[in-house]
């Protein structure tokens, strides 16, 4: 169960990889919605749940202990690397959004690969990401402010992290492409029994 296959390792790496270059775009959004967000800053936490993406997938592919962790942190490594405007504090986040996908997964003894689960590591990434940022960057946001951009993380994470991570995983599973990995053997056994009825 704990032991990386070399297919493991790298779909993971893939992951991170394809993550990492993607959010360089997606970076420049905040600078697009600047002007949009400015007289409502705890919005941009509405947006926080794609950064946590690579560590869902992976987890919900490869289905390892550490696969979410090292996926997350290859994906904001590659980001770091290729410029992005946050420096080292981008390795930070990765750490705290591959963590708390991870400890989702944890919680089920990496047993249960289903929608809740990947909800939760959503949140629980959301949940350590927001605590990174508010005394990274938003120390002078009121508590107030700070507590509802919290909120919109945490929707952001359940949605954008978990529901959209989890349909990406079964529409992969589903061309054939992960055959190879577990989640790919999942949904061969489920088209097995569906055939039997």
């Amino acid at each position: 169960m704990t032991r990386f296959r070399t297919v493991d390792l790298l779909v993971t790496v893939l992951i991170g990889a394809a993550f990492g270059v993607a959010f360089l775009g997606y970076g420049q959004l905040y600078t697009l919605i600047g002007p949009l967000t400015a007289a409502f800053k705890p919005a941009e936490g509405l947006l926080a749940g794609i950064w946590f993406l690579p560590a869902v997938l992976a987890a919900l592919i490869v289905r390892k202990p550490g696969a979410a962790l090292l996926a997350e942190m290859i994906a904001a490594v590659l980001s770091m690397l290729l410029g992005s405007p946050w420096g080292w504090g981008t390795a930070i986040s990765g750490l705290m959004q591959g963590g708390g996908v991870e400890l989702a997964f944890l919680l089920t003894r990496y047993r249960h690969f289903t929608l809740p689960v990947a909800m939760l590591g959503g949140i629980l990434s959301a949940l350590l990401e927001w605590g990174w940022e508010k005394f990274s960057y938003y120390q002078e946001m009121s508590w107030t402010y700070s507590f509802l951009m919290l909120g919109f993380f945490v929707i952001s994470g359940a949605l954008l992290c978990g529901v959209l991570g989890w349909a990406a995983g079964r529409a992969l599973a589903a061309t054939g492409a992960l055959d190879a990995m577990p989640a790919g053997r999942e949904r061969a056994q489920r088209a097995r029994v569906a055939a039997r009825t």
